[in-house]
């Protein structure tokens, strides 16, 4: 299998390594500059790593069409649609919303071999964003650095714990309910087919207008990014840091 992996990916990678660069510098503008582009280019990466790990996984699992789909390259443009896929993942987390899941990669499920692999396809994406966010933390755990990186890298791991918790929610159109879909009854999964389209919508709906939904939610986004060595300070003060126009 060979693959060339996409450009754009490659600018997304470089706009967040110069924004760990300006990040160190001890200028507000730049620091703050740094910070934005650490948070907005690594979000961005990361939601392609999401789908790569959903399509890595179902072309191990059985799906031979998933190269010529051009998924294994990173290539944001090929996650379905890019404004629904990017864009607008990206609109949320500049507005400090809940960052939305990202694009899709269209799986030929009757290719995969197991119901085992198909649970695993979907597990892909949001344990992806996990590993991400553990190995961050660990960067920022165990390597001493300036103030404004530390606290940019933090916001940006947090941004991948919550991304983790939300998809793995087992509601219809969110990868938790994929990875238990093919192990629910026939009745179940029409539900599930149909509750798709407006479930997330309900959900997301929850979080921002029922206090105690949203609280409940960043708690245990919290606890997890606890438990994987986030230091919550840090990240909130990237936070601040990244959304300065408030």
């Amino acid at each position: 299998m060979k693959t060339r992996v996409s450009p754009l990916f490659l600018a997304l990678l470089g706009a967040t390594v110069l924004g760990g660069v300006l990040a160190t510098v001890d200028q507000p503008f730049a620091r703050t500059t740094g910070i934005v582009l650490i948070v907005i280019g690594g979000w961005a990466a990361s939601l392609c790593l999401h789908e790569f790990g959903h399509a890595i996984t179902a072309y191990r699992g059985g799906d031979l069409s998933i190269p010529g789909k051009g998924y294994l390259t990173l290539d944001p443009r090929r996650y379905t649609d890019p404004v629904l896929s990017i864009v607008l993942p990206l609109l949320f987390v500049i507005a400090g919303g809940i960052p939305l899941p990202g694009g899709a990669v269209w799986i030929n499920h009757h290719a995969l071999r197991t119901r085992r692999v198909e649970s695993m396809v979907s597990l892909a994406g949001p344990l992806t964003n996990l590993v991400i966010g553990m190995l961050i933390t660990a960067a920022v755990l165990l390597v001493p650095m300036p103030i404004g990186l530390s606290t940019g890298l933090s916001y940006l791991a947090f941004l991948q714990v919550i991304a983790f918790v939300l998809n793995i929610l087992p509601v219809p159109g969110l990868d938790g309910y994929g990875a238990i879909e093919p192990w629910l009854s026939r009745q179940a999964r029409e539900f599930g087919e149909k509750a798709r389209p407006w479930a997330p919508l309900v959900l997301f709906l929850l979080l921002f207008a029922v206090p105690f939904v949203g609280q409940a939610f960043f708690s245990l986004a919290y606890l997890v990014f606890g438990v994987v060595g986030g230091n919550p300070v840090l990240a909130m003060l990237g936070q601040e840091t990244f959304r300065f126009w408030q």
